[in-house]
Order: structure tokens, then C-alpha cells, then sequence
């Protein structure tokens, strides 16, 4: 007997012709060689509307009903799915997480999944039915409900297949697979066969809308290899393993993006030991990510300009950080919030030379200013005006032989 997790996500099951469609694709899955345990988003919508009424109830909404309230949204989906297989003569019922129980720790919207009670949803399939699991949530050692954050249904499935060791593990969505960047920046956007954890890791962080970050690191650390697929195709999906001998031959794999990034320059600052980790403390106290840094040295001045960037949303509470900050001592702040991220990601840049200088010059050659530079063994990002920001992806795709 084999075991496959199937995911679908909210636009796999955004309306009731959807759901439908949905459960005639698992009968095709299902034999009684192989068994099924199904996890299921909230319907597309849902979760964004739940979010906006507990916002019109309070601004400051308890954290524990939040929870309970957006978790109100898979619980819906898995019972009008579950509902949809019976209908076409199969057994089926929807497992709630707490019924199970699926077992989380950490915050309130960004829980972690622990452990998973197989006994009976292993019951239950070897009888030949198939459950559908509630993604997105699960319950604390203090019974309360928790939510795992985005990509939470992602993580469900991961982890399902972890703690069932599941031969397979698809995640249906509203694209065909991994793109080497958004096609609708450039029509010459190539679906990928097979990617690495690692380059997908990078992508995923570095903005492409595919998976949440941590659902991809929960499934390089269990080593479980996933399937991205449509569910309105046939197509082949992306196959993301974690095989060196099935990697992309080409050096650089996608191209990722994002346009939500500000950038913070302090200016004039007293240049001292400690005074970057000044800087960054308060704002890590806070919650607030950074991402690139640069650090401008003045010549016998005794003053450096420290420049970095931070999600656009953060601009105002980390200006207000940084300016109740008595630690510090510089001349002036400035933000920009006209930028973007531009990153190459590829795990064959390892072994080849001049990768680096190919990306600079090929944007140079269209007068794309780099603002600031970052890099890892397998990506190189960069920080342009985001009125380039199109400009940019074309020119690399075409660059790096993606066209």
C-alpha cells in the first residue's frame, strides 16, 4: 500500500463548482493501493474576509479568538469536500485539528506543528476512507486552537507526510508548477521541471508566490520530496527534491522579485564599535526583519552612513524606533519606498565563475542603477528603482539563458 497527501489550496476549492471539480480528481488518485489523507485551505476569500471583520470588531482583537475565527475557514472546506465524495460514492469525513489531534507550539498565527495522533486517521483509511484534513491550524498543550501563519496549509500537508511517511506529497494550486519568474513580467517565463529545496527556499524568500518559506524548510529538513501541480490541468507540476543529480544543469534557475521593500538611511552616524548592533537590536525587539545592509565608511570623518531595507508596511515604526534610540548618535534618517529586490537564484552559481559580473553588466548596459547588494552560495540580489523593476527581470531572464 502506498500513502499520497494531497493539498489543495484556497482557489482549488473557491467555489462549490470548484469543490466538485476537486473531488473527482482524488477518485482518479484513490485505489486501494493507494491510500489518502487530504488537506484543504479555506475557499479563496475566506480567510481575507474573516481578517477584516475581526478588524471591525476591535484593532485589537484577541489573539486566541483570532485564531479560532480564521480557523473557521478550512472547516468549512473540508466539510463541503468531504460532503462532494460522498456524493460520488465515496467514503469520506473531515477531521478537524483538534480531533486528531494535530499538536502545535509557539505563537498565536505563526504556531509550529510538533506531533500528529495517527491511530485514527490510520483506522479510518485502512477501512477505505479517505480524510480530510483541516490545514492551516491545530491545537496547543493548552487546548487552544493556533494557526501556523502563511502558507499554513502547506505546512500541514509537509507535515502529514512526515509523521505518516507518505510516499507522495502533491500541492494543487492555481499554477501548473514553479515558473522561472512571474509570466506575467515577461511571456518567456519557462515553467521548471525540478528545483532544489535550496533554490526554491531562496525563492520562496525572496518573494515568489509558490510556498511560504518555512513550509519549505520543514520539507528539506524531513527530506520529503513535493510535487507542485495545477488543479485545473493535466500538465506535468514542478518536482522539488532533494537530490543534487537532479538539479537544473543551467546555473541560474529563476529570476524572483519583490516590490514591497523601503530603504533606511542613517545618516552621519557616530562610527564606534557596537553601533550597527545599536541599531539593529531595538528593531529585532520589535519584530521587524532586516534584510540588506550596507555600510558606507567617510574617510577621517569618524561618520559612516548605514543603509538597509525593511518591508514598506514597517517604515513608520521603525523611523520612530530609530529616533527614540538614545544609543545612536547620527545626522539624519531618510527613507525611499520606490525600490525593489531583484534576485538571481540558481545552485550551479557554486561552480561557476562570473555570474556576479554578468548580472552587474547586463543591467548596467541598460542604465539600471544598483542601489544595494546581497549575496548567498546560490543567489545575488540587488536593489533598483522599482520603476525598472519589469526592465530588470527581462534583461536577466534573457541573460541567463531563461528565454
Amino acid at each position: 500500500m502506498s500513502l499520497t497527501i494531497l493539498k489543495f489550496g484556497g482557489t482549488s476549492v473557491g467555489s462549490i463548482k470548484k469543490i466538485s471539480n476537486v473531488a473527482k480528481l482524488i477518485k482518479k488518485h484513490y485505489t486501494k493501493k493507494n491510500k489518502l489523507i487530504i488537506v484543504s485551505s479555506a475557499m479563496s476569500g475566506v480567510t481575507n474576509d474573516l481578517i477584516k471583520k475581526s478588524k471591525q470588531i476591535s484593532k485589537n482583537f484577541d489573539k486566541f479568538e483570532y485564531d479560532v475565527l480564521l480557523s473557521s475557514g478550512e472547516q468549512i472546506a473540508c466539510a463541503l469536500l468531504s460532503g462532494a465524495l460522498l456524493d460520488i460514492g465515496l467514503k469520506s469525513r473531515s477531521w478537524l485539528s483538534w480531533q486528531i489531534p494535530i499538536i502545535t507550539y509557539g505563537d498565536n498565527k505563526s504556531s509550529r506543528i510538533v506531533s500528529i495522533n495517527k491511530k485514527e486517521i490510520l483506522n479510518y483509511i485502512n477501512s477505505g476512507g479517505i480524510p480530510i484534513v483541516t490545514g492551516f491550524q491545530g491545537i496547543s498543550n493548552k487546548k487552544r486552537l493556533t494557526t501556523l501563519g502563511r502558507g499554513g496549509s502547506d505546512a500541514t500537508a509537509i507535515s502529514i507526510a512526515k509523521f505518516f511517511n507518505a510516499d507522495n506529497c502533491i500541492i494543487y494550486t492555481d499554477v501548473d508548477g514553479v515558473y522561472t519568474t512571474d509570466p506575467k513580467l515577461t511571456k518567456k517565463a519557462k515553467k521548471i521541471d525540478k528545483i532544489s529545496y535550496e533554490e526554491i527556499l531562496e525563492m520562496a524568500s525572496l518573494g515568489a508566490k509558490v510556498m511560504a518559506p518555512s513550509s519549505v524548510q520543514d520539507a528539506m529538513i524531513n527530506d520529503i520530496d513535493i510535487n507542485i501541480k495545477s488543479t485545473f490541468t493535466n500538465n506535468d507540476g514542478t518536482k522539488i527534491y532533494n537530490n543534487q543529480s537532479k538539479f537544473n544543469k543551467n546555473p541560474i534557475t529563476g529570476i524572483a522579485f519583490t516590490k514591497n521593500e523601503s530603504k533606511i538611511t542613517l545618516l552621519g552616524v557616530v562610527d564606534r564599535p557596537g553601533v550597527a548592533a545599536s541599531i539593529f537590536k531595538p528593531l529585532a525587539d520589535n519584530q521587524i526583519n532586516v534584510d540588506m545592509v550596507i555600510q558606507n565608511i567617510s574617510a577621517n570623518t569618524g561618520l559612516t552612513d548605514i543603509t538597509f531595507t525593511i518591508m514598506r508596511d514597517e517604515v513608520k515604526n521603525c523611523v520612530k524606533i530609530l529616533k527614540d534610540n538614545k544609543k545612536i548618535s547620527y545626522k539624519k534618517i531618510i527613507h525611499d519606498d520606490n525600490v525593489s529586490k531583484v534576485s538571481i537564484v540558481g545552485a550551479g552559481m557554486i561552480t561557476t565563475p562570473g555570474i556576479t559580473y554578468r548580472m552587474f553588466q547586463a543591467l548596467a548596459k541598460k542604465k539600471i542603477n544598483i542601489m544595494v547588494i546581497s549575496t548567498s552560495e546560490i543567489k545575488i540580489s540587488v536593489l533598483i528603482s522599482q520603476k525598472n523593476i519589469k526592465k530588470a527581470i527581462q534583461i536577466l531572464h534573457k541573460e541567463f539563458d531563461l528565454d
